[in-house]
């Protein structure tokens, strides 16, 4: 059986960096203007903000730039474009992903970078825990409960969530060669990471209600193209990815 562990949910708070080394927090950002405020100011001190501008017209990436954030320009339009973009721009041995519309708090990123660093992990994912009415909708928390089953069955893992808090080691992601560029992005990334024998470990966080429309769970459409690309992903052939497992 694959490693995985759950812990429970804190609440969210603004919180320090614990290390001194840096760390990189990927944003995926289309038209977050509202959110990201909340978003930057959470960012735990040391730590660089990388939110990558996918073709915003809200001024999201002068916001961004003005409350200082690094900005990277992706005119690929697609959440696994973004964060792929915000990947290769990374430079700290340890990069996070996180959403960009104020339903995650990064600050919650401080243990599950600890846990890379320990070498008790090589991906920590969080486990959405709805926070009120409206954080999560009904079909989309559905759909993720059967992609997750899905993914135990294809790979074993006793996940619950394919939640895009998280944070791993960046040599080892970009050796995963991770091509999808749309909503499959997060599994690839997990499937590819249980193929090569990565440690994945699973924690509870508080999933809040987003600022503003998802571009994916906030529309059927949206849905149903997200269901399409995570179906791609788990029909793709197992392979060992260049790089194996992270040292």
């Amino acid at each position: 059986m694959k490693p995985v562990t759950i812990s429970p949910a804190s609440e969210p708070e603004t919180a320090p960096a614990t290390d001194t080394a840096p760390v990189d927090v990927v944003l995926p950002c289309l038209n977050e203007a509202g959110a990201l405020p909340w978003v930057l100011a959470r960012i735990p001190s040391g730590w660089r903000a990388l939110v990558v501008d996918n073709g915003s017209t809200d001024g999201s990436a002068d916001l961004a730039r003005a409350l200082g954030a690094q900005v990277v320009h992706e005119e690929r339009r697609g959440f696994g474009a973004a964060c792929h973009a915000g990947l290769s721009a990374a430079t700290a041995d340890i990069v996070c992903f996180c959403d960009c519309d104020a339903s995650l708090d990064p600050s919650l990123l401080v243990p599950f970078v600890a846990e890379v660093r320990a070498g008790q992990a090589d991906l920590v994912l969080g486990r959405r825990r709805p926070q009120g009415r409206g954080a999560w909708p009904a079909h989309a928390r559905a759909g993720n409960l059967a992609l997750a089953r899905m993914l135990r069955r294809r790979t074993g893992l006793r996940l619950h969530d394919l939640g895009p808090l998280r944070a791993a080691r960046r040599t080892p992601l970009l050796a995963l060669g991770l091509t999808d560029r749309r909503s499959g992005y997060p599994l690839e990334m997990v499937v590819r990471a249980a193929d090569a024998g990565w440690r994945v470990t699973e924690h509870d966080v508080p999933y809040l209600p987003r600022t503003g429309t998802s571009k994916v769970t906030g529309t059927w459409r949206g849905t149903w193209q997200a269901v399409r690309d995570m179906r791609r992903v788990l029909a793709a052939p197992a392979a060992l990815p260049r790089g194996g497992t992270p040292q």
